[in-house]
C-alpha cells in the first residue's frame, strides 16, 4: 500500500471511512482525559473528519496530519473557513484559527513540528495501515511524541482472513504490543458492531469489535 492508494480513494470519492457526524466515542470519552484547556492535539491520518472541528469547538489546538490535499481543502470548504496556507518542509499547512491540517507524509513528521501537542486522537490511522506499516507508524509515533502523555486509540477487530483491509483488523494483543511500552493503555469500551456494517456482513465477517483505549503516559 502506498500513497497513491489513498489518493486514488479521495479522488473517485471512495471515502466510507469519513463519518457524517462527530465519532460518538470521542463524545463520550475525551472529556475524561481532563485535558488542560487549550492543549494541542495530534491527530494522524485526520482526513476531513469533523471530529477536528469539535476539538476546536472544546478549546483545543489541532495539528491534523493527512496525505490527500483534496481532503484538507475540502474539510476548509465545508466549514466556510478561510486557511492561511504555507509550507514547512515537506508538508503544505493551512491553518485556520486553532486548527492546522498539515498536508503530506506522517512518517516525514519530526518530534520538533510535533513539539506542541501533549494529546493524540487515533480513529483511524492505525487501522488504516497493514501489518509492516502499523509497525513503523507506531515506532515513530513514539520517536515523534515523547511529550503526549494523554490520548483516544480506536481500533477494529475482526478475522483477517474473512475480509481484505482496510480498514485493517488489529487485536488487542498487537494494540498492547505496539503501543504498550509508551502508554498505559486502558480499554474504556468494547462493542461488536457487526449488525451496523452491512458490507462486513455480505463479505462473511462473523466478528466486528471496535475498542476504545485511553492512552496515559508510562
Amino acid at each position: 500500500m502506498d500513497s497513491t492508494f489513498w489518493h486514488d480513494r479521495w479522488a473517485s470519492n471512495q471515502i466510507g471511512f469519513h463519518l457524517p457526524e462527530v465519532n460518538p466515542y470521542l463524545l463520550r470519552h475525551w472529556p475524561g482525559l481532563g485535558l488542560a484547556n487549550q492543549a494541542r492535539v495530534l491527530v494522524p491520518l485526520c482526513g476531513k473528519s469533523l471530529d477536528l472541528m469539535w476539538l476546536v469547538q472544546q478549546g483545543y489546538g489541532v495539528l491534523g496530519v493527512e496525505l490527500s490535499e483534496k481532503a484538507v481543502q475540502e474539510f476548509f470548504q465545508e466549514h466556510c473557513l478561510v486557511a492561511q496556507v504555507s509550507q514547512r518542509g515537506s508538508f503544505k499547512v493551512y491553518q485556520a484559527g486553532a486548527i492546522e491540517l498539515w498536508c503530506g507524509d506522517f512518517f516525514e513528521l519530526s518530534r520538533e513540528d510535533a513539539a506542541s501537542c501533549t494529546a493524540l486522537y487515533d480513529r483511524a490511522a492505525l487501522i488504516a495501515l497493514p501489518p509492516l506499516m502499523r509497525e513503523r507508524y507506531a515506532a515513530h509515533l513514539q520517536v515523534i511524541t515523547p511529550q503526549v502523555g494523554s490520548g483516544l486509540l480506536i481500533s477494529l477487530d475482526y478475522q483477517q482472513a474473512q475480509k481484505a483491509g482496510p480498514p485493517f483488523a488489529v487485536s488487542d494483543d498487537e494494540v498492547h504490543r505496539l503501543l504498550g511500552a509508551h502508554w498505559r493503555l486502558s480499554t474504556l469500551e468494547q462493542r461488536d458492531i457487526l449488525a451496523e456494517s452491512p458490507k462486513f456482513a455480505q463479505a462473511g465477517v462473523t466478528r466486528l469489535e471496535e475498542r476504545v483505549y485511553q492512552l496515559a503516559g508510562c
